[in-house]
């Protein structure tokens, strides 16, 4: 079953994402629901991406649990709907298989961006300025290199529209300088474990982006989606070649269609044809496969 909106009565709604419908279940617990819609460019598409929602649900279950193996806290509870509270079980249809029970926590207003290539926005930054998001590189680097160092660019998170890169001391401002070093600290942490992981199963984690909230114990954890195709940049090892744009199974082969049209990069955003929606749903089930050792 294609899932593209989510309606509870009798929860409480609290926000509406790109992908996921967030619910507050009670005075500690959340129900987040991950959909099958799919946004490019901060628009979201008006087609959805058959099992996109189950894919990165399951991804992120799958990252939970390595990241447990390293003492990484996170918030996930369970995403197996008889574990969920009896007020939820009876929407199983729409929640089995794309929906967590998590912590309720305090969201830091940061993206916690990471970087180990040169690629994306990062690419284009480097182009026009010589620098990453503040940082500056050497000269004559190629688009998708290893960078020299990984990076840390944090982001500004924002409800509608582009997110913002800050600097570090702009982040510090907002969240405090000891909160900041915690973020960057785990941020570093995760990347560093699941690039690792991921190198050997023949995957190249390129970038990604991080969420962290405090708990009502006031402990930083590891919040929303981690490391899917949605909020990271996943290569092939075995096609890459610095200098050109990688095969990707992430959405930024959605992109490059997108790329293709002459759209404006604003609302409404035109419909993705068949063979669009086929090859994404693949790219996504394939990343699960390849990472897991396993099918859906």
């Amino acid at each position: 079953m294609i899932v593209t909106k989510t309606n509870f009565p009798d929860l409480q709604l609290l926000a509406r994402g790109k992908v996921r419908d967030v619910y507050s279940v009670d005075a500690e617990h959340l129900l987040i629901v991950a959909t099958d819609r799919i946004s490019a460019f901060d628009c979201i598409l008006p087609t959805a991406i058959p099992r996109k929602g189950e894919v990165l649900t399951k991804i992120s279950q799958f990252w939970f649990g390595k990241l447990d193996e390293i003492g990484i806290s996170h918030h996930l509870l369970t995403t197996k709907i008889e574990e969920m509270p009896e007020s939820l079980q009876k929407y199983d249809s729409f929640l089995r298989g794309r929906s967590m029970f998590v912590k309720k926590t305090r969201v830091f207003p940061i993206e916690c961006v990471v970087r180990g290539f040169l690629s994306g926005s990062g690419w284009k930054d480097y182009l026009k300025t010589g620098k990453v998001c503040g940082h500056k590189l050497p000269e004559g680097l190629r688009e998708s290199e290893k960078l020299p160092e990984i990076l840390f660019t944090p982001a500004t998170k924002a409800a509608s529209g582009h997110d913002e890169n800050i600097s570090e001391k702009e982040m510090a401002v907002l969240v405090g300088f000891d909160s900041t070093q915690k973020l960057k600290d785990l941020s570093l942490r995760i990347y560093n474990f699941a690039a690792d992981f991921a190198a050997r199963r023949g995957i190249i984690l390129a970038d990604t982006k991080f969420e962290f909230g405090s708990a009502q114990n006031g402990e930083i954890i590891l919040v929303d989606e981690v490391l899917t195709p949605d909020s990271s940049r996943f290569w092939e090892a075995p096609g890459y070649a610095a200098g050109k744009a990688q095969a990707s199974f992430d959405k930024q082969f959605v992109r490059d269609y997108l790329e293709s049209l002459e759209w404006n990069k604003q609302p409404p955003a035109p419909s993705l044809p068949p063979e669009i929606i086929t090859a994404t749903t693949e790219r996504y089930l394939s990343a699960y496969r390849i990472l897991t050792g396993e099918s859906l």
